[in-house]
């Protein structure tokens, strides 16, 4: 899924990076502009224009986003085309909670929670209602569902409280882990300089240097879905 503002090249490499690992990849297009670097003011208005969309829940947290109703009917859909044991979701930033919503839906079976933003109101939040949450639990004990996440430790949109409010959800099952942000990069797209700080660990503030942390934090989510989505074959 998209990070905030839109599917950019850095998504879009992401993307490339878990097609060439051997997966069939699906992006949809939440909001944005496709493919594009968006200056700080458009950036900015896309936002806006997300945070107040009734497909989305951004503010105040407790409860499931709209949107996650048609994510999983599209995680189904991939299933059937793609075949294998599931389906894995990636979010980022403003959809990183998704891919744990998603998981409500037996077909996902990788969800991988990067750098959650929302709720944006509530740092110690979750953005996934009573009713999902339940459901999510008893995945964890009925199916063994495991969700690894990541963040820097300075980011003040994801917070160590909000990993704190998913390991309280999930016990053992979440694996969220921290990377220290003098490891993201230091020249992102403006966006994210201006108006983000260290976030997104895999996409904008990756650097692509063999031994960085933030790859071999992508090489770390390339092996978790192979393990979850390709035992069939090992």
């Amino acid at each position: 899924m998209p990070e905030m503002p839109g599917i950019s090249p850095d998504v879009l490499r992401l993307a490339r990076w878990v097609r060439e690992a051997g997966f069939t990849v699906y992006l949809p297009s939440l909001f944005g502009v496709d493919g594009a670097y968006p200056t700080t003011a458009d950036g900015e208005k896309v936002m806006r224009r997300a945070c107040v969309s009734a497909e989305f829940r951004a503010f105040a947290g407790g409860q499931t986003s709209p949107i996650a109703s048609w994510l999983r009917a599209l995680a189904r859909l991939a299933l059937a085309e793609s075949g294998g044991p599931g389906v894995g979701a990636i979010g980022l930033c403003f959809t990183g909670n998704f891919a744990l919503t998603m998981a409500v839906d037996p077909a996902v079976t990788a969800p991988v929670v990067n750098h959650p933003a929302l709720p944006i109101d509530n740092p110690a939040g979750l953005e996934i209602g009573p009713d999902d949450a339940t459901r999510l639990r008893e995945r964890v004990a009925r199916d063994g569902l495991k969700v690894l996440a990541y963040r820097f430790d300075n980011d003040r949109w994801c917070t160590a409280q909000r990993f704190a409010a998913y390991q309280s959800l999930l016990g053992d099952a979440f694996d969220g882990r921290v990377l220290p942000g003098e490891a993201a990069n230091p020249s992102p797209p403006p966006f994210f300089r201006d108006l983000v700080g260290p976030h997104s660990v895999v996409t904008a503030h990756l650097v692509d240097e063999e031994g960085h942390p933030t790859v071999r934090a992508r090489d770390e989510i390339l092996v978790f879905l192979a393990d979850r989505l390709q035992r069939d074959e090992r």
